[in-house]
């Protein structure tokens, strides 16, 4: 699975674990779950393991507090990748040019806004996918 497909995917999603396995690595544990629109029954599906191996920035913020901006541009609909947001202006304004490892115009704001929590995450690398069974 890559991450077109996931930004395909709808119905809710939950973060159940965030940490950094090794020094600036990301690892995201989020559950998926969708409305079964015949019986109206919650299902639940497997856990998506998500691993940025590098990361510029990542942020986490209560979902009460997250605010819709209408001059941002996204595509997906659950997992998302922003082509224009204001996170993505303010991590290059912030940061240093780091031309040694990736120009800024390389970096990808990704966006997972789970039950809770909206997760942004500036990267210049996209994440490995490893679905959870059993």
């Amino acid at each position: 699975m890559d991450f077109s497909e996931l930004m395909k995917w709808t119905g809710y999603i939950y973060l159940e674990e965030l940490l950094e396995p090794e020094d600036n690595s990301l690892r995201l544990f989020i559950n998926r779950s969708r409305l079964n629109t015949k019986n109206k029954d919650i299902e639940h599906l497997p856990m998506i393991q998500l691993d940025f191996d590098s990361y510029v920035s990542y942020s986490v913020i209560d979902e009460c507090f997250d605010r819709i901006d209408k001059s941002e541009r996204s595509k997906g609909k659950i997992f998302r990748i922003y082509t224009k947001s204001n996170y993505l202006d303010f991590i290059k304004l912030a940061t240093n040019e780091r031309d040694d490892i990736c120009p800024s115009e390389n970096y990808v704001h990704y966006q997972f806004p789970c039950l809770n929590h909206t997760i942004d995450v500036i990267s210049w690398q996209e994440p490995k996918i490893t679905v959870i069974t059993g």
